[in-house]
């Protein structure tokens, strides 16, 4: 596969871990056992002598959060050992290790001959505040805020508790990493300590990093990999734990309640409602809170249940894109995007009724023949003419109906929001011109993401 990728002009981006934890390694307690970290590095060691010299661009983990807290705390994915507010810990900090160790293996012994880039990639929703009016504030969340990225914004309480959502999104993986202290988010440390010590425990439920440890994850990652798709609201649990959380648990630790506005667009995913402008605050928190790393944008799509005109997926990734484009504006470094899917896959929790894929694939034909929906053209429009055109609604390869749908239920109405269409990709002299959109695109590589391990990054 690698060979042939290559062949067409496109560089592979391969993920060592996608969530298939070897059988054997799992009847050990897979990553809630130390001794993963070890048989991760000589993983990585087999995936970097055997591929290196054509892979240049690796990612040790895609989504932890899928990794460790569905399946311990919640028993949603595999291996379904839901123990809350204790093995998803266990995990994390299992994972981080390993990540740490197969990134100083390769800086080391192969980054040196074979030139290539490694990081990781996290995934998880901007937190909005639900309402501007609530102002109280108890000590507890002023404590648990206090690392977090602070900034004087109106209505500051409720930002605050959108940014106790964001640490323990992405915090726990990435304040590691990109931090100047390095550990562990302040508040998480401090938080966890003082409920498992209320809750009885010898010591806290969230382990500890050695020095040396903190010093081999700080600055392990060449680019930050983000996976975004939709948007949370979020607001605090009281005193009285009204959200019922489970004591202990992930959700008991973070205390922040959130849920979606049922006034946003849905999709063929109950978890997945449109907001594209989530994505432009997420962009902007990574920049302010981890000194403006390189950004790809690993995995960016949605679903539906539907044929092959595929209006929704066509407007969601202009109105996504633009959303990059104005976080790109604001000084984000974003080096990359990839469109999710390529073609309709098979999803852990949904099989095959939720299709993301750009290109359909029909379930029925033995061939699992595959045809171009609107959206492949649609992008690849965008690709090359490194523009987005707010009026262009291809028509699909050949037209095969979703769930009751018919022509004429399926009518694009452009949006108005979207930015200037026409392209100047030579004119970087800063001025406003008309050109924003195409000068902007033709900065981040576009492509778009196939299966559970490779996504095809695109060169144009």
């Amino acid at each position: 596969l690698i060979d042939e990728l290559l062949s067409k002009g496109i560089t592979p981006m391969v993920t060592l871990f996608h969530w298939d934890t070897p059988q054997r390694l799992q009847e050990l307690g897979g990553f809630t056992n130390r001794l993963i970290v070890g048989y991760f590095r000589e993983y990585a060691r087999v995936a970097f002598e055997h591929f290196g010299d054509r892979v240049k661009i690796w990612t040790t983990f895609n989504e932890p959060p899928q990794t460790c807290r569905l399946p311990y705390e919640y028993g949603s994915f595999a291996p379904g050992q839901a123990f809350p507010g204790i093995y998803t810990y266990l995990c994390s900090h299992h994972l981080l290790l390993s990540h740490a160790e197969a990134v100083e293996l390769y800086r080391t012994e192969f980054q040196p001959k074979q030139g290539g880039q490694i990081g990781i990639t996290v995934d998880g929703s901007w937190a909005e505040p639900v309402s501007e009016t609530e102002r109280e504030a108890s000590d507890l969340t002023m404590q648990y805020l206090v690392g977090s990225a602070m900034l004087y914004v109106p209505h500051a309480y409720d930002w605050l508790i959108a940014f106790s959502f964001c640490p323990s999104q992405f915090g726990i993986y990435m304040h590691p990493i990109y931090s100047e202290t390095g550990n562990y988010p302040p508040v998480i440390i401090e938080r966890i300590a003082k409920l498992s010590q209320e809750q009885g425990f010898a010591k806290s439920r969230l382990p500890e990093f050695t020095p040396e440890e903190i010093a081999k994850l700080k600055g392990s990652s060449d680019f930050f990999g983000y996976n975004g798709y939709t948007t949370n609201l979020v607001y605090m649990n009281d005193e009285a734990n009204s959200a019922n959380f489970g004591e202990p648990s992930f959700d008991h630790d973070r205390n922040t309640v959130d849920y979606q506005d049922d006034r946003w667009p849905s999709t063929g995913s109950s978890w997945l409602k449109v907001n594209p402008r989530g994505m432009y605050h997420v962009l902007n928190w990574i920049r302010r809170e981890y000194n403006n790393p390189p950004v790809w944008v690993t995995e960016n799509g949605v679903s539906d249940r539907g044929g092959t005109r595929d209006v929704q997926r066509v407007q969601y990734f202009k109105d996504y894109l633009n959303a990059i484009l104005d976080a790109i504006d604001d000084g984000c470094d974003v080096r990359g995007y990839v469109a999710w899917s390529l073609m309709d896959n098979f999803e852990w929790l949904a099989g095959l009724t939720e299709r993301f894929g750009l290109y359909y694939v029909d379930y029925t034909d033995p061939a699992r023949t595959r045809y171009a929906k609107s959206s492949a053209r649609a992008f690849g429009n965008i690709v090359r003419n490194r523009m987005i055109d707010p009026n262009d609604m291809p028509e699909p390869e050949i037209y095969i109906p979703g769930p009751g749908e018919t022509p004429a239920t399926t009518t694009i109405h452009p949006t108005t929001t979207v930015r200037a269409t026409t392209t100047n990709t030579d004119d970087d002299d800063g001025d406003d011109d008309g050109s924003a959109t195409g000068l902007m695109i033709s900065k981040i590589l576009l492509a778009a993401g196939i299966g559970v391990t490779v996504l095809l990054i695109a060169d144009y």
